[in-house]
């Protein structure tokens, strides 16, 4: 009777023992801190990873996220420094690094992000506001979203959360806004455009007022040269055919006369009605025009026969 009695509570023992053990021991894993709660009291956090123990019925264990945490923002209109209206979706990313302080401050993150998206949304409206909207968007984008970080993070370490990262997803203006600046963008692009068109017509018109300037310039000066030189031509040619005409007149007028039927009697729908006793066919009626030459017969040539040349 004893013996069963002493083997009961020898197995009750062990099974206290065993419940103690497991109640006592808690893991941690690589993405988690732990934070001990002493009858409420908080205990130095655990942050390393491993198998970790605690008073049984006494502790109580709360498990802290180690990873980076995503914090979405919704979109907000933020009035920039040039009174332009903004549509701002930014977002944040941070992590846990004081459990205790997160624990006594937030204690969820729900609690957390509820309270990052105040400090956020404060501290894009005062960067912002203090931006134009060049600035926003296209300028100083990097160095405004760096500010912000700086705030929030600034900020956030009263709940032992540090700030990892702030951007802003997009920055545009409303929509009634937007297709206004974008009518007035276009209407701009084609006053400049005609602007640009009206120049391009100008230079256009001085570059061909200069070419035919310069045309009419050339042709005169050709048509002066030209002019000039046939001058010369037929100054040196009278000379030629006056010199000619010196040596030997009478062969000069038969020369001259010779050229003159070559140039009528070509075939052309032109008609001559001249009479036979016309001083132009003086040469048709003997040689030299029937003038009779030294040492020459009157029987030399009929009538009419056709002078040979010299």
């Amino acid at each position: 009777m004893k013996s069963s009695f002493f083997g009961g509570g020898l197995l009750v023992a062990f099974l206290v023992v065993v419940v103690g053990l497991y109640t006592s021991a808690f893991t941690v894993t690589q993405n988690q801190q732990a934070l001990v709660l002493r009858l409420g009291s908080p205990l130095p956090p655990i942050t390393t990873p491993g198998l970790h123990w605690k008073v049984p019925f006494i502790d109580n264990v709360v498990y802290i996220d180690k990873r980076i945490l995503d914090l979405e923002n919704p979109s907000q209109e933020v009035i920039a420094a040039d009174q332009k209206r903004l549509v701002v979706d930014a977002f944040a990313r941070y992590r846990i690094s004081d459990p205790l302080k997160y624990f006594q401050s937030v204690g969820t993150i729900e609690g957390a992000n509820s309270r990052l998206a105040t400090i956020l949304n404060s501290s894009l409206r005062r960067v912002l506001g203090e931006s134009t909207f060049i600035q926003v968007v296209r300028d100083e984008r990097e160095g405004l979203m760096a500010r912000i970080r700086e705030q929030v993070n600034h900020e956030a370490s009263n709940f032992g959360i540090t700030v990892v990262d702030v951007r802003i997803r997009r920055a545009d203006l409303p929509e009634a806004n937007s297709q206004a600046v974008f009518q007035r963008m276009q209407t701009e692009r084609q006053r400049e455009a005609a602007e640009i068109r009206a120049q391009g017509s100008e230079a256009a018109q001085r570059t061909r007022s200069r070419a035919d300037r310069e045309v009419t310039i050339l042709v005169a000066e050709a048509n002066s040269r030209g002019e000039k030189l046939r001058g010369e031509g037929d100054a040196e040619r009278n000379q030629i055919f006056a010199a000619a005409f010196g040596k030997d007149p009478e062969f000069f007028t038969f020369y001259r006369s010779m050229q003159a039927y070559e140039a009528s009697m070509k075939q052309s729908d032109t008609k001559l009605v001249l009479s036979p006793d016309s001083d132009f066919f003086r040469y048709f009626k003997g040689p030299f025009g029937g003038v009779p030459q030294p040492g020459a017969t009157s029987s030399a040539a009929p009538a009419g026969a056709v002078p040979a040349a010299r």
